[in-house]
């Protein structure tokens, strides 16, 4: 079964860049229709050999679409709450709603295929797990969610080189544990159990699909070709209207920028801040590797200690908080981080304390938070826009300040971060969303009227940073117009805070 995924296939660095540019095309113009058609979820789960890249196809997949409406998950050992529960309850609790897209690892397979691989389950035993899985899917299915299972493949000696090869660098020798290598001296046990799985579980409504995992250039290109092929197909079995060129319609251009005049003696800590701060290329790839490469040794002590972090981004529109946040996660292990994007709240969460949804979202000790936006939209969107009354922004000063007081006394390594950059930038970087095929979803007409309030803004967030900027939860003001040198302020002060935390407790 596995030969076709032992072919040795490759993909040069052009070949890679010419196709993956339209392939991103088209996955973000399909999880647009999905998106407002809001008519089923997609669930696509990877698992597979160590070191095909598992963890590395859904962080590509993240990239390539819209953050806001994925949901990325890697299941590690199940939780005392977990544990108290029927299994499946996690897996349930995990579920993208409808018109999203989940991407998950290590999921309802892992436990019992280990299982069988040393073993310690029969057979049919095995096969009883497998049939509780299929039950499962089967239900999702026959409401109409969209499964897609990727096996990721390597041959026992592209697993040896692949393990060798992580272990040898230093960003990514944590990823190599004894039991990665454990596994690999067992590797016909695993092969066994994964053709039992395949051949088992494999079903119209939830299909397998063998992805040869050694050349990432391939890997990345099939696993999003599939994706795309599948998403086609369900969305047009469902009655959903597609464009068969697979492209999103161009983005707003309006005839005039909505930009006004700076008002007259309009002074503010953001208007002072020196955005004209650079960064040149090779300082930039050298200071990133080295960033990087701290973050993740002091993420795992943090681990190892339970000491958790909390980071907070806000700016204006286009100031590069995506492109910030996707460097920090890039040397992460997917299982310790969770990225909530803050968009509109829900029915239920209009139901709750504006506070609510963002204490649903704490990790567990030793994890990663980052809010994409933040509690802050009360004293910001809410306040200019009217969401809130005036009484209800001016009060939540208070009221953030004691939030923020109660998770840095919990032990959180709370991180906020303001990124500044000049309506002349945003002005450039929303044109040049306009006219690019890969980005102009991130542009609205919404995005184009708020720079009308642009000031409003600026005078909102000053306010913000006096009432908030405190000695527990301190503001760190980023300049953004150059993007390497916003990059590399943040994970850099984040490998700070972190040392400071776990150096002197």
């Amino acid at each position: 079964m596995f030969q076709v995924a032992e072919l040795g296939r490759k993909i040069t660095k052009r070949e890679y860049k010419e196709r993956s540019e339209s392939l991103r095309q088209e996955l973000l113009y399909l999880q647009r229709r999905l998106q407002e058609s809001g008519d089923c979820q997609v669930i696509v789960d990877f698992a597979g050999v160590d070191g095909a890249g598992k963890g590395a196809s859904i962080q590509k997949l993240a990239s390539w679409m819209d953050p806001r409406f994925l949901i990325a998950y890697a299941w590690g050992p199940a939780s005392d709450e977990e544990r108290e529960r029927p299994e499946f309850w996690r897996f349930w609790m995990q579920l993208p709603p409808r018109g999203r897209i989940g991407l998950f690892a290590r999921g309802r397979y892992s436990r019992p295929f280990l299982q069988r691989a040393y073993g310690n389950i029969s057979e049919a035993e095995y096969d009883a797990e497998l049939d509780r899985i299929l039950g499962f899917e089967n239900d999702l299915a026959e409401d109409g969610a969209l499964i897609i299972k990727f096996w990721m493949h390597l041959s026992r000696d592209a697993q040896e080189r692949r393990l060798t090869a992580l272990q040898n660098d230093p960003l990514t020798k944590w990823q190599v544990k004894d039991i990665d290598w454990e596994h690999w001296r067992i590797y016909d046990q695993f092969v066994a159990a994964a053709e039992r799985t395949i051949t088992r579980t494999s079903t119209g409504k939830a299909p397998w699909i063998l992805v040869e995992g050694e050349d990432e250039n391939f890997r990345s290109l099939e696993v999003g070709s599939a994706l795309a092929h599948h998403l086609r197909e369900h969305l047009a079995a469902k009655g959903i209207a597609l464009d068969s060129e697979g492209e999103s319609p161009p983005a707003p251009q309006p005839e005039e920028d909505y930009l006004p005049p700076r008002p007259d003696g309009l002074v503010t800590v953001l208007s002072r801040m020196d955005t004209s701060k650079r960064l040149g290329k090779s300082d930039y790839k050298k200071k990133m590797k080295k960033y990087q490469a701290d973050l993740h040794l002091l993420q795992r002590k943090a681990l190892k200690k339970g000491v958790s972090s909390v980071i907070v981004f806000e700016g204006m529109d286009a100031a590069g908080k995506g492109g910030a946040i996707r460097r920090i996660v890039a040397p992460l292990d997917p299982r310790i981080y969770r990225i909530v994007p803050i968009a509109a709240p829900t029915d239920e969460e209009r139901a709750q304390h504006y506070l609510w949804r963002f204490w649903r979202h704490m990790s567990r000790a030793g994890r990663i938070t980052i809010y994409d936006r933040s509690w802050y939209g009360r004293v910001l969107v809410e306040r200019i826009e009217g969401f809130a009354s005036r009484d209800e922004w001016k009060r939540a000063y208070a009221e953030i300040n004691d939030f923020e007081q109660r998770l840095v006394d919990h032990g959180i390594v709370l991180t906020k971060f303001w990124i500044q950059i000049t309506p002349d930038e945003q002005f450039e970087r929303f044109a040049a969303r306009a006219v690019s095929p890969l980005k102009r979803w991130k542009l609205t007409e919404e995005d184009w009227r708020n720079r009308q309030k642009w000031y409003d803004y600026e005078r909102a967030a000053h306010d913000m940073i006096a009432r908030t900027d405190t000695f527990h939860a301190p503001w760190v003001l980023v300049e953004g117009n150059d993007k390497p040198f916003a990059r590399a302020k943040v994970i850099n002060t984040l490998c700070t805070r972190l040392a400071n935390r776990l150096d002197n407790g």
